[in-house]
C-alpha cells in the first residue's frame, strides 16, 4: 500500500485543515509513500493533482444547497435531487482519481466530519462503501460542534456521511473531547492523533525581523505583541486588545498576522473600533504575510508567517475555542513567551504536558500584566522557552505523528 489519496474541499493555504494535511504529507513521504490530491482548490504540486471546483465549499451549487439546509428543519424535494445530481458526478470524479493514480488508501480530510460540502461527504461514503476502499478519515471538528450546522434540513445526510461508520474505516480526531464526542454520538471507535510540528528541525534565523519591524513602526525598545490567528469572533480578539491596553505599554499596539478568512470582516472592523476607544493600535498585516511551511510556501510576499513569529516578543492566543491549537505549537517551536486563554482542548490535551505559559480563565487582568512582566525577565524567558520546546519535541513532533499514524496505515496490508 503505497499511494495514498488526500481527499478535501480545499488543500490550499493556511488554514488548520492544509497545514495538517501537509504535515501528514511530509511524514508519509519520508516513509516511502506517494501522494496524491483531490479538492476544490489545490496548492499542491500539479503532477499529483486534482482539482475539481465542485468539490470546494465555496462553489455556487454548494452554497445554494448550504442555504437551503441549514437553519432550516425542512428541505424540498428540488434540493434532494440537486445533492443526489452533485454527489453522482464527484462520485465519478473520485473514481477518475483513484484510477488515474492507482491509490491504494484514501484520506478524507475533514470531508467526513463537517458538511462544508454535503454532496462530497456522501460521495465519498458510497465510493467507500462500494470499493471497500482503504480509508483513514481524518476529523479536525465535527457538525456538531458549530452552532450554523445544529439546526438543519439534512439530519439524515449528517447521520450517514458525517461521519460514515463503514468497515474499510479507521477515524483520526485531533483531541480527546472529539474522541469521546464521537464514541457516544455515532458508537465509532477512533483514534486521538494531535495536531504536530516538525520540532526536529530548529527554525532558521529569519533575516527579514529588522526590516518587518522597521516597517511596522517598532524601534528596538518597542515590545511586539503578535496575534497569529485569523480574525474571528472565537479566536477572542477583544482579550488580546485589552491585554495590550493594560500593559502600559509607550506605544500600545498588537500585530495580527492573518486575514479574516472566510467569515466575513464585520469582526475585524469591530476589533479596530473597539481598540481605537482604548487606545491601542492594531495593525493587520495578513496583506504582507506569506505562508511558510504549507503546500505552496511564500511566493510574491515580502514576508512569511515565520518572520512574523521572529519579530514578536510576545504572543497572545486568546480563543474562546480551538480544535487543537496550531498556534500554540508555533510559538512553542519559535520559542517564545505565549499568553494564553485556557480554552478546554489546551486544559485536557495541552497544559498537562507541562508548558510554561502565562494563562488566563476567559479575562484579563493587571494580574496577568505582572506575570507577563516577571515571565520575560531574560533569565527566566530562556529557560522557559527552551522547556517548552523540548516539551513540544516530546509530545507533538513529527516522530509522535509517526509512532501514531503509520501503524493504522500498516494494519490495512496486515
Amino acid at each position: 500500500m503505497k499511494k495514498v489519496g488526500f481527499v478535501s474541499t480545499r488543500l490550499a493555504g493556511t488554514d488548520g485543515v492544509s497545514l495538517e494535511t501537509y504535515k501528514w504529507y511530509q511524514v508519509l513521504e519520508r516513509n516511502g509513500y506517494e501522494c496524491f490530491f483531490f479538492a476544490g482548490e489545490l496548492d499542491t504540486p500539479p503532477e499529483r493533482s486534482f482539482l475539481e471546483p465542485k468539490a470546494h465549499f465555496a462553489a455556487p451549487e454548494v452554497q445554494k444547497i448550504d442555504k437551503a439546509c441549514f437553519g432550516k428543519t425542512t428541505r424540498h424535494l428540488s434540493v434532494s435531487a440537486k445533492i443526489q445530481e452533485i454527489k453522482d458526478y464527484l462520485k465519478s470524479r473520485l473514481y477518475e482519481f483513484c484510477g488515474k493514480f492507482n491509490i491504494d488508501l484514501l484520506i478524507p480530510e475533514n470531508a467526513l466530519a463537517i458538511p462544508m460540502n454535503i454532496p462530497l461527504g456522501i460521495a465519498i461514503t458510497e465510493m467507500v462503501a462500494e470499493t471497500g476502499i482503504p480509508t483513514i478519515a481524518h476529523h479536525h471538528d465535527f457538525c456538531w460542534e458549530r452552532k450554523r450546522f445544529l439546526i438543519n434540513a439534512v439530519q439524515d445526510y449528517l447521520q450517514r456521511s458525517f461521519p460514515p461508520n463503514l468497515r474499510s474505516i479507521r477515524h483520526v480526531v485531533i483531541n480527546s473531547e472529539a474522541s469521546r464526542q464521537l464514541s457516544y454520538r455515532r458508537g465509532i471507535s477512533n483514534v486521538v492523533i494531535p495536531n504536530v510540528f516538525d520540532f526536529a528541525i530548529p527554525p532558521s534565523p529569519s533575516t527579514a525581523v529588522k526590516s518587518l519591524r522597521e516597517e511596522l513602526g517598532f524601534e528596538d525598545e518597542d515590545l511586539f505583541v503578535l496575534q497569529p490567528t485569523r480574525v474571528v469572533p472565537r479566536k477572542w480578539v477583544e482579550r488580546a486588545v485589552e491585554l495590550v491596553s493594560l500593559m502600559n505599554l509607550k506605544k500600545p499596539r498588537l500585530v495580527v498576522s492573518h486575514a479574516t478568512g472566510d467569515e466575513g470582516d464585520l469582526y475585524a472592523q469591530r476589533i479596530l473600533e473597539y481598540a481605537e476607544r482604548i487606545g491601542v493600535e492594531v495593525i493587520y498585516i495578513g496583506d504582507k504575510i506569506g505562508a511558510a511551511r504549507c503546500f505552496k510556501t511564500n511566493t510574491h510576499k515580502k514576508y512569511t508567517i515565520d518572520d512574523a513569529y521572529e519579530s514578536a516578543d510576545l504572543v497572545t492566543y486568546p480563543s474562546g475555542f480551538e480544535g487543537f491549537g496550531n498556534a500554540f505549537l508555533e510559538a512553542m517551536y519559535f520559542k517564545k513567551a505565549i499568553v494564553v486563554n485556557r480554552y478546554s482542548i489546551f486544559v485536557e490535551d495541552i497544559e498537562p504536558c507541562g508548558f510554561e505559559v502565562i494563562p488566563f480563565e476567559g479575562f484579563v487582568t493587571s494580574e496577568i500584566v505582572h506575570r507577563i512582566e516577571s515571565f520575560l525577565r531574560p533569565g527566566h524567558l530562556s529557560q522557559a522557552v527552551d522547556k517548552n520546546y523540548e516539551l513540544g519535541k516530546q509530545y507533538f513532533s513529527y516522530e509522535v505523528l509517526e509512532k501514531k499514524l503509520l501503524p493504522l496505515v500498516e494494519a490495512f496490508d496486515s
